[in-house]
């Protein structure tokens, strides 16, 4: 599904880009994935599990762009993407009305704005798509991302124990998350 582009203001003044992923952002989204991934241990991955290749992710990224059942916005900054956010709809009768939401946005871009208008647009999305939740989950300890959910509406349904494993073998919950939207 393609997204119609927007340029918004930040609270710093500068412009931020938001537009559907093209195929050739391949690799620098490959970049982008990484530097999360070794910015936060609240990322699913860690850096050296992040191993697509440019080819397999610009076919990833034609896909979720031709998808019916998804929509991919990244945020560029000075040509650079700085973050990216993606819906994941269900299709089937009984689930329809629930979609999954995501987002990633590189640590300098913090405090900026970004991550609230990257929601607002998300939630738009998903309202225009006649969903009436929307789901997330995140990691046990990350206090900003939980912030920014509570701000944006989402509220705490579940916890999934010993979900998450690090490296060190701590063990870390999951915890899950839903917005209801109205129409």
């Amino acid at each position: 599904m393609l997204y119609q582009s927007k340029t918004i203001s930040l609270k710093n003044g500068t412009e931020a880009y938001f537009r559907s992923p093209l195929a050739s952002d391949a690799s620098e989204m490959m970049d982008f994935l990484k530097t999360c991934a070794f910015e936060t241990p609240f990322i699913l991955r860690y850096p050296e599990e992040c191993i697509e290749t440019a080819e397999q992710e610009s076919n990833y990224l034609e896909g979720i762009n031709k998808s019916e059942t998804g929509i991919m916005l990244v945020c560029v900054i000075d040509g650079k993407i700085a973050g990216n956010c993606q819906v994941m709809f269900q299709s089937r009768i009984k689930t329809k009305h629930r979609a999954s939401v995501a987002i990633g946005l590189l640590q300098r871009y913090w405090q900026l704005g970004i991550g609230t208008a990257m929601f607002r647009e998300m939630i738009a999305i998903a309202k225009n798509m006649g969903v009436l939740q929307l789901e997330l989950d995140y990691i046990e300890g990350n206090v900003r991302a939980k912030s920014l959910y509570e701000k944006m509406g989402f509220v705490q349904v579940a916890e999934r124990p010993d979900a998450i494993r690090l490296k060190d073998g701590q063990m870390l919950k999951e915890i899950s998350m839903i917005r209801k939207l109205e129409l």
